[in-house]
């Protein structure tokens, strides 16, 4: 193996950018804290604003595998969500980005929706979205992370249960937009992502040395 021991690779859209924060999205956060506890670690972020799971699939996807990863994360839909995507299409997207990783052999962390409806955004969005079909498509959407993390023995974080708690109780949660989180924001997903992007990249670490 070469000196760079664990290649870290992340997809998704604004959030791994970090758009809204003065000091990163949550990938950064998480690459920082695996540069604390790890020697020779890597980031290829392919994140971009605005995407989809559409555009990761047809976009990000073939530059993560041909990195090679050994650890890869994914958080997206929230642009699905209020561009009108059918969760159906939301689930055939996240299950052929995960055949696509999965085959590299890299462990793929994938988070699910917050609770979107409890963002300031979504009180100006109420009249072409309503908002119980708001909340009815996040869980359509969760659903279908659900079953992609069981389909394809995927690591799943969690971002909807703490959201409901968190989203309601914090005034500093979400930038100035009231859509993207702040730096406060960004370091609550990035601990909600910790212990499950620290398990894989121990797995991918592994897999890396046995076939190195």
């Amino acid at each position: 193996m070469s000196a760079l021991s664990l290649k870290y690779v992340a997809l998704g859209d604004s959030s791994a950018v970090g758009v809204g924060a003065r000091h990163g999205g949550y990938v950064e956060h998480l690459f920082q804290r695996l540069r604390r506890t790890r020697a020779g670690v890597g980031l290829l972020n392919v994140a971009v604003s605005g995407a989809t799971s559409a555009t990761v699939l047809s976009g990000q996807l073939s530059r993560a595998t041909r990195a090679r990863p050994h650890v890869v994360s994914l958080a997206v839909g929230i642009n699905d969500l209020w561009r009108g995507v059918e969760p159906h299409q939301f689930e055939s997207n996240l299950d052929q980005i995960a055949r696509g990783i999965v085959d590299t052999g890299a462990p793929l962390v994938l988070a699910n929706l917050p609770e979107m409806s409890l963002a300031p955004v979504a009180r100006l969005v109420t009249h072409f979205l309503p908002m119980e079909l708001l909340v009815a498509r996040i869980r359509e959407f969760n659903a279908a992370v659900a079953r992609v993390v069981e389909r394809h023995d995927l690591l799943g974080v969690d971002l909807h249960t703490p959201s409901r708690h968190e989203l309601p109780n914090s005034t500093d949660y979400f930038s100035s937009d009231g859509f993207h989180p702040s730096d406060v924001g960004y370091t609550r997903m990035a601990e909600h992502f910790w212990p499950v992007l620290l398990e894989a990249a121990d797995r991918g670490a592994s897999t890396a040395r046995a076939t190195g």
